[in-house]
């Protein structure tokens, strides 16, 4: 990613966030955090990773919440990010965090196993 690419995927990062948690008035939208943002060098397409507490279901009904809201999230963040184009938002769940908790879990009782 260029230098350009970066700098527009951080901010969208912290302006995502903050229309997540503060615009977003959809029920089914949980405890969201947005870990991470990918643009492509074009400033085309953005995927959107993000982290949602709560069981698979909850997790499925916060992804449908937020793709049935996509348009009105873009339209947010083209009104507080001065782009010529604002890019095509994608969301993905990032399983980053779980799969990192998971090796946690299974070093500790590696470790409570030796003792």
């Amino acid at each position: 990613m260029s230098m350009r690419s970066n700098r527009v995927a951080e901010q969208m990062k912290k302006e995502l966030s903050d229309v997540i948690s503060r615009k977003l008035k959809d029920p089914r939208v949980g405890f969201v955090t947005v870990t991470d943002v990918d643009v492509t060098g074009d400033l085309q397409q953005a995927t959107v990773y993000i982290t949602c507490l709560g069981s698979e279901r909850e997790r499925q009904d916060t992804m449908k919440g937020l793709e049935k809201a996509k348009g009105f999230i873009r339209s947010e963040i083209s009104q507080r990010i001065r782009l010529r184009i604002t890019p095509e938002i994608s969301f993905e769940f990032d399983s980053s965090v779980e799969y990192g908790n998971r090796i946690d879990t299974l070093l500790r009782q590696l470790h409570d196993s030796q003792e």
